[in-house]
């Protein structure tokens, strides 16, 4: 029998939203530092209470449960503010990407139907372009949202922990609302915005506390954008809810963040392998005490094997995870351990306490260990769908799977290799061949830093294997030379046909390869 107490004082007593586990965490954690940005730093009882104080405000502005709110913003202890205080009052928190402009910024303010943009003072140029076109009412500057909070009580005054035991303001929030919208990268349509509930995120938020070893001692740094996924809902939402401490930077700049975690004595960070390859290939990597590091988290694509192993021999104290999910999945999926990396380097580990997953057919029957098929999952974490979208959502719940829209396969004892995205598979000769398989044969070249192997139109293989790389600093190789490499290690039909050279390749803000671009911007040449 199901039961649901319709007595409010129960509910309430009951509730578990992300506001209450931030107010949880505040009573424990009271006096200790949650957060440093710039020479601003916050404890955890001054954190509750501005959030608090900005839930008041933004109501007063005329916002109301369930409205949508885009936030167009760099890193900031501002910018987590407004999502814990959007979280409080029930309002649905919008992250959008701070490179977009004009079409894209537009599209999503629009089709989330926001009320309020709330954005960056440096990013005013792009707003205005897009203002009189935009549906939403509110605006306002991120900077002036934070001079309204310290207006509305000192955060750095004793004053500022009531929010740690006031009354609750915004007792009709509840677990099961949507709280954020996370818009897919959109790579082959028009983003969609997966519908985050409280409930989803805080499923999701244990199972990162059990399978990542985040503790209260940790030293956090937070360099990758924050209104992706990753560094939100992986590291420092559910670093708040244990007590850790974080340092939050715009970027994850090499020049910045090397020194940081020396001075700071930094345990853990995560980045995407296209950082930590730009941090091994900077010549300030060797000149800092890095020895604080202990856990060194990467996920986003997929790690190159060559440069994994590097990582470890020049990070020899350091504890390796491989994070594997998606946005849709809050993101966390898998995690591969420091303990298996060492059986299994080019796994992404097993599903995390949260999340089901198999590897499946067309037909959604399990394919046999080491077969290749399509990535599906059940799980708390999940979205309940993607805003507006009813048709996207019924085909990504088909058969009563989440379908993640990646290949992989699982080895007898169920770990998870994941192999590419299905739209990034090869079809060379009516062959299909992995991308990702190419690009760990030319990272083995010892002048390859970096590589994306993509599929460009040819007249005789419907696709051509292609090779586009970044050389190392000083290094040289030929076009010749990288094929020859290429066949010594491949089948000669996953042999790369051309290879390019490029200085850099291009990327989003989260660090993943834009593997369209660089079709976009080769198939030209392809084809002379």
């Amino acid at each position: 029998m199901a039961v649901r107490p319709d007595d409010p004082a129960r509910r309430l007593a009951l509730r578990n939203t992300i506001g209450d586990a931030l107010r949880r965490s505040a009573r424990k954690h009271r006096d200790r530092v949650a957060l440093h940005f710039g020479d601003r730093r916050w404890t955890y009882a001054q954190l509750d209470g501005a959030a608090t104080r900005l839930a008041r405000i933004l109501s007063e502005m005329g916002l109301e449960a369930g409205d949508r709110v885009a936030v167009l913003g760099r890193n900031s202890d501002t910018y987590v503010l407004l999502f814990l205080a959007c979280a409080r009052a029930g309002f649905v928190h919008v992250p959008v990407n701070f490179m977009l402009t004009g079409r894209e910024l537009l599209y999503i303010v629009n089709q989330s139907g926001s009320r309020a943009l709330f954005y960056d003072a440096q990013l005013e140029p792009a707003v205005a372009a897009v203002r009189d076109e935009a549906r939403a009412s509110i605006y306002a500057t991120m900077e002036s949202l934070l001079e309204a909070v310290k207006a509305s009580g000192d955060p750095a005054g004793p004053a500022a922990a009531e929010g740690a035991g006031a009354d609750d303001a915004f007792a009709a929030v509840e677990e099961d609302q949507v709280v954020q919208l996370l818009y897919t990268s959109g790579t082959t349509a028009a983003p969609k915005g997966a519908m985050m509930t409280h409930r989803a995120l805080l499923a999701e938020y244990l199972s990162c506390l059990v399978e990542l070893d985040i503790q209260r001692h940790d030293r956090c740094l937070h360099a990758l954008p924050l209104y992706h996924s990753a560094q939100m809902h992986v590291f420092l939402m559910p670093q708040l809810l244990v007590g850790a401490t974080g340092w939050i930077l715009p970027a994850p700049v090499p020049e910045v963040c090397l020194p940081l975690i020396a001075r700071e004595r930094i345990t853990s960070m995560f980045a995407p392998p296209t950082v930590w390859i730009n941090f091994l290939r900077h010549p300030e990597f060797d000149r800092h005490d890095l020895s604080s590091l202990k856990k060194l988290y990467y996920g986003a694509s997929i790690m190159p094997v060559p440069v994994l192993e590097e990582l470890r021999r020049r990070l020899p104290g350091v504890a390796v995870y491989n994070c594997y999910g998606q946005s849709e999945i809050a993101p966390l999926a898998t995690v591969l351990r420091p303990e298996e990396h060492d059986a299994r380097p080019a796994s992404a580990g097993r599903p995390v306490l949260h999340v089901e997953t198999r590897v499946v057919d067309p037909a959604m029957r399990d394919v046999p260990p080491g077969e290749l098929g399509e990535i599906v999952h059940r799980s708390p974490q999940l979205l309940v769908g993607y805003w507006d979208k009813p048709e996207e959502t019924e085909e990504a719940f088909r058969g009563g799977w989440f379908h993640s829209g990646d290949l992989g396969y699982m080895d007898e004892e169920g770990y998870l290799y994941v192999v590419d995205r299905i739209k990034d598979v090869i079809n060379t000769g009516g062959v299909l061949v992995a991308s990702r398989e190419v690009e760990e044969a030319l990272y083995t070249h010892p002048a390859v830093s970096e590589v994306a192997v993509i599929a460009l139109p040819d007249p005789k293989w419907i696709e051509a294997v292609t090779a586009v790389v970044v050389l190392k600093a000083g290094a040289q190789a030929s076009e010749e030379e990288l094929i020859a490499h290429a066949r010594q290690h491949l089948a000669p039909f996953k042999v790369p046909k051309r290879v390019f050279f490029v200085d850099d390749l291009p990327r989003n803000a989260s660090g993943k390869i834009l593997k369209r671009e660089l079709r976009a911007r080769f198939a030209a040449a392809a084809g002379n």
